[in-house]
């Protein structure tokens, strides 16, 4: 028989796992409604316990890793003690100095005793844990508490007045109809001749870009430009649209993203010699915003790469071209090459936990150079997916209802210039309904 609750809190102490059990991997707990994570900071070392979340983007730490004796969060590479103190912050560089919000609040006492983890989330007068008169009965991991001020969802009513993308245009064929998700709602798709219609009625139905975009009611957002698609230089390539398990906020946060590369995408496109981010500006525009980033990069996929005729490593203009709701144009410039790759995100918000993506490559080698070949923008896309897919796995555990718009709910450094941007931009876009 298993001890009660009525005795955990009559001492303070709450047993929260078997000792065997936590090792170097953090595990989830529950202690007095609070959400925790435990785990050893060194192999046979004694346990220690954090907050669910990292304080800066909310990211479970559940999913992290133990580096160098420090719980690590998956999203940015941030490190924490065994005091929950925030001793790395990596996109500050080795002499940047954490935020004081940046600390964790650990629980005021973990042992480990009678074959158990025990946590005391507040001080208590009962020294040690008591012996339990069987096998302890640990109260389940809650789910962390919400933000406190507003989140943007894919539920958010101010969502009706936007154009989403909802089909590639390929994908709904004349003559014919295709159901899809919008806003928590089914809408069926036709398409007669050169005519577009939606059921239920919408306030409009185009085609732009190679996609079939709708707007629910009538739309005050600002389209996003894209110059490339008339552009002869550039040859395009469709990734296969794909979903997101979470909203699109978080998604397109990560989008805009540049500090979470070498650590979410250290297998494919991250570098981790090139974490420190200096600062970047970010210029309001009507809709949205644009910011313009130089930095050195290596370009292994560059043709003049291959045949020596260019450094591996490039200068590199990117240009962020951002439009609210879920619209991002990425150029990628590189500037001693003059060779061009832009990416565009669509996200379309089908329901509170479903997101579709479309993203579409634009490739040009540069001024005289052949376009790029099939078998060149085929590999391009095929390691683009590789990183899209590294995104969606991070979103699957963020386990997100949307992106917190209150600037204190969540911890901001420098170089989260444009997920401040992008919320800013979400706050006005909702607060114009």
């Amino acid at each position: 028989m298993g001890t009660t609750g009525t005795t955990a809190r009559s001492t303070g102490w709450f047993p929260v796992a078997r000792a065997t059990e936590v090792g170097t991997t953090p595990v989830p707990v529950g202690a007095d409604g609070r959400a925790y994570v435990v785990v050893r900071l060194r192999p046979g070392g004694e346990v220690s316990a954090f907050p669910a979340r990292c304080p800066h983007r909310l990211v479970p730490l559940a999913a992290g890793t133990v580096v160098e004796a420090r719980l690590q969060c998956p999203y940015h590479g941030w490190r924490f003690d065994g005091e929950g103190r925030c001793v790395d912050v990596p996109s500050l560089g080795p002499d940047g100095t954490a935020p004081p919000r940046a600390d964790l609040t650990v629980p005021w006492a973990v042992e480990e005793r009678h074959g158990w983890v025990w946590l005391a989330p507040e001080r208590t007068a009962v020294t040690l844990p008591p012996a339990p008169a069987g096998d302890p009965l640990p109260e389940p991991a809650p789910d962390p508490e919400p933000p406190a001020g507003p989140v943007f969802g894919n539920l958010d009513p101010s969502l009706e007045h936007a154009w989403h993308p909802v089909a590639l245009a390929r994908e709904l064929r004349p003559g014919g109809w295709l159901q899809v998700r919008l806003l928590g709602r089914t809408w069926s798709l036709s398409r007669t001749g050169e005519e577009l219609s939606a059921d239920p009625p919408a306030w409009g139905v185009r085609e732009r870009f190679g996609v079939v975009w709708l707007a629910p009611a009538e739309p005050r957002d600002v389209p996003l430009e894209l110059p490339e698609d008339d552009d002869r230089r550039f040859v395009r390539g469709w990734l296969p649209p794909t979903r997101s398990p979470g909203p699109a906020g978080p998604l397109a946060d990560a989008f805009l993203d540049v500090a979470h590369v070498p650590f979410v995408h250290a297998a494919t496109s991250g570098a981790a010699d090139r974490v420190e981010l200096p600062a970047h500006d970010v210029d309001a525009e009507p809709g949205g915003f644009t910011s313009v980033q130089e930095r050195w990069c290596d370009a292994p996929q560059d043709r003049g790469v291959a045949t020596g005729e260019q450094p591996l490593r490039h200068r590199r203009r990117a240009t962020y071209v951002y439009r609210a709701p879920f619209q991002l144009r990425l150029r990628l410039d590189l500037l001693d090459s003059g060779a061009a790759t832009t990416i565009l995100f669509l996200l379309q918000p089908e329901d509170p936990d479903s997101t579709r993506v479309y993203t579409c490559l634009l490739l040009s080698a540069g001024p005289g150079q052949p376009l790029p070949s099939p078998d060149v923008v085929a590999a391009e896309v095929a390691v683009e997916q590789r990183v899209l897919a590294e995104d969606l796995e991070l979103q699957a555990q963020m386990a997100s209802t949307g992106l917190p718009l209150g600037m204190r709910d969540e911890l901001h450094v420098r170089a989260d210039r444009l997920g401040v941007a992008l919320r800013r931009a979400l706050a006005d876009f909702a607060a114009a309904r």
